[in-house]
Parts: structure tokens; C-alpha cells; sequence
């Protein structure tokens, strides 16, 4: 029998959970800084949409302790249902279970907080209750130390996990430069949240390609050279 991890991730096999990306837990991560994890984040939301790729979101106690999804995460998917939960283990909620259920891909992308316990243990427990191949996105997840971050994901590995980076997620989804429908979109998030690589298209675009710049300026005054 195949090994359905051969697959490549498509817009049609996969579908992604946000877990508690929410400002308390983001200040207990030390694993990777917290605004490049906040970037990463909300460029995968980004990647997300531009292939239609059905998004769950899901917080924890978020009046009592964990504070309100970054808005940035929420203006990608403003009309998405925000599943509120007590456990720690999204598995544990009825609500989670069914929106995986409805979204009817067996590919579940995770990008959560912390790694060591709710991505954690949501992974170990959708894989052993109802069979779902989970994809953890390693630099949209982040864990309250270096090592609590990395022992978790070896220990989601062994178990069977596949670890993936967002802008891995977002070109395997575009999988081909020939499809144009969507080829602006991602070359626009590629640019806003991929750091060097983004940097490296706008100078391709302007100085390669001779494409206008993307953001109107004011005039470029010539040198003039004072007097030594």
C-alpha cells in the first residue's frame, strides 16, 4: 500500500488549523522571535486563502487568560468561526472534531502554540483516534524553549508527523509557475512576509524585469556633489 505521505500537499488534500495564536501564549515562546513567528503566521493564513483551503482557528481561554487571536490572523478569514475551548488538547473539543470532519481532508496542517502541549497533543491524538495525517508548520509554531520546541517536534516525528516550514506549504500548494490564477497572489505574500526571498522578487521584478516599482514614491533627485 502507498504511503499517502508521498503526496504532495495540494488545495484539494490538505486543510490547516490555526491552534491558540493568541498574545499570552506568544509571550511565553522563546523558540524562534515572536514577530517573525507572528509574520509566519499570518503569511501561511495568506497562503491559505489564496487556494481556498478550508481554515479552522481555535483559541483558549481567551477571556481568562490567553487574550484575543492576533488581528492580523483574523482580518485574512474575517467571517471564520473562532472555536473558543478549555482543554488544552483541541482533540477534546466536539467542535474541533467536527470541523476537521466537515472539511473532509485527511492532511491537517497545524500551526499552533505552544509546540509541547497543544500542538502537541492534538497531533498524537487526531493520529491515533481517527487516523488524520498531521503537518506541522515548525516556524509557525513555537514552544516556551529552543528545546521544548525541537524535543516536541522529534517526538511528533517518531510518532509520524511531517514537519514542514509555511513558505514550503505556499509553493507546494502553487507546485507550478504555469498557474497564472494564482501566481500574482503568491508572488505579492512572498514579498510581504519572505523576508530575503520577497527582497530578491522585487529586485527581479524592477531591475530584471524592468517593472515599475510597487509603491509610488516621491521624486529620485540626482547626486550633487559638494564642494571638498
Amino acid at each position: 500500500m502507498q504511503n499517502p505521505k508521498l503526496e504532495v500537499l495540494t488545495p484539494s488534500n490538505s486543510q490547516l488549523i490555526f491552534i491558540d495564536q493568541q498574545p499570552q501564549m506568544a509571550f511565553g515562546v522563546q523558540s524562534i522571535d515572536r514577530q517573525t513567528l507572528k509574520n509566519n503566521t499570518v503569511g501561511l493564513a495568506k497562503a491559505a486563502r489564496i487556494f481556498g483551503v478550508p481554515t479552522i482557528i481555535t483559541t483558549v481561554e481567551t477571556e481568562s487568560f490567553s487574550g484575543h487571536t492576533y488581528p492580523e490572523l483574523l482580518e485574512v478569514f474575517p467571517d471564520a468561526p473562532i472555536l473558543e475551548r478549555t482543554s488544552m488538547n483541541s482533540w477534546d473539543d466536539q467542535k474541533v472534531r467536527d470541523a476537521l470532519k466537515r472539511n473532509g481532508r485527511n492532511k491537517v496542517i497545524v500551526s499552533g502554540l505552544w509546540t509541547e502541549v497543544c500542538n502537541t497533543t492534538f497531533a498524537l491524538s487526531a493520529m491515533h483516534d481517527a487516523g488524520y495525517e498531521i503537518y506541522m508548520v515548525a516556524d509557525a509554531s513555537g514552544g516556551t524553549s529552543q528545546a521544548a520546541h525541537d524535543y516536541s517536534m522529534q517526538r511528533m516525528i517518531q510518532a509520524g508527523v511531517v514537519p514542514v516550514t509555511w513558505q514550503q506549504v505556499l509553493l507546494e500548494w502553487q507546485r507550478d509557475w504555469k498557474n497564472r490564477d494564482t501566481y500574482d497572489q503568491v508572488m505579492a505574500v512572498a514579498r510581504e512576509h519572505s523576508g530575503a526571498y520577497g527582497m530578491g522578487i522585487d529586485y527581479a521584478y524592477t531591475m530584471v524585469h524592468k517593472a515599475e516599482e510597487r509603491v509610488k514614491h516621491g521624486p529620485t533627485l540626482a547626486p550633487v556633489h559638494a564642494d571638498i
